[in-house]
């Protein structure tokens, strides 16, 4: 089972962005209220496309070092799930989810409404369902900033991946080409009923979105 949905890790350390772009308490607010809006159409989207009604947690926005994601989700050895995918067009940024194994299990059962531990692999349906939770939720993040922003942002389709935190880190890291040595942490609980289940959404925006999302936070 997943921690309450407010008493969240205590030792996820938060530190200010050793980069152009500071994020001071004001940019990190805009984006929990984004991830906010974005979390509840997505939960919308969920409960329509699986017939039954789904709630969350208010989302939790951390900044961390990039180095610690393997800590958070379990050590770099554990075996988990991450789906991944891109945002593009006016505002670039990469998205993931990394669930433990366990966890993601979990998160099958409540999706389809199965006894918890009834899934024990993750087949084509079972990968299908967690591609959708990354991509749904990614997807309604990116049209609240794009909405924030008064830009276009496309999402690329997601990938999902089944191997070692590390192996999964690798991949997605290689691809930042050294944007960032911070990440944002966004956590909430999927809930369905007493059942719950915490998740973790890992955004990495580059520096020139970030400028343009704080600009656009100063001139409200």
């Amino acid at each position: 089972m997943c921690l309450p949905c407010s008493g969240w890790p205590v030792f996820i350390r938060e530190e200010i962005m050793s980069s152009a772009v500071e994020f001071d308490e004001r940019l990190i607010e805009t984006l929990r209220s984004l991830t906010t809006i974005g979390i509840h159409n997505a939960v919308r989207g969920f409960s329509g496309l699986l017939g039954h009604k789904l709630e969350f947690g208010e989302p939790n926005v951390k900044l961390v070092p990039l180095t610690e994601i393997p800590m958070i989700v379990g050590g770099p050895e554990n075996e988990a799930v991450g789906i991944y995918l891109r945002a593009e067009g006016d505002f670039h940024a990469q998205i993931m989810m990394i669930l433990p194994l366990e966890k993601a299990f979990q998160l099958v059962d409540l999706l389809m409404e199965q006894p918890e531990g009834s899934t024990t692999f993750l087949g084509s349906l079972e990968r299908s369902a967690l591609g959708e939770v990354g991509n749904m939720t990614g997807t309604f993040f990116m049209n609240a900033v794009a909405n924030a922003l008064g830009r276009e942002i496309r999402p690329t389709p997601p990938a999902v991946m089944v191997d070692m935190v590390g192996a999964i880190l690798d991949i997605i890291v290689a691809t930042t080409g050294g944007v960032s040595d911070h990440v944002l942490l966004i956590q909430t609980c999927f809930k369905d009923g007493s059942r719950s289940v915490l998740t973790d959404f890992w955004v990495i925006p580059d520096a020139q979105s970030l400028q343009a999302l704080q600009q656009a936070e100063k001139r409200e």
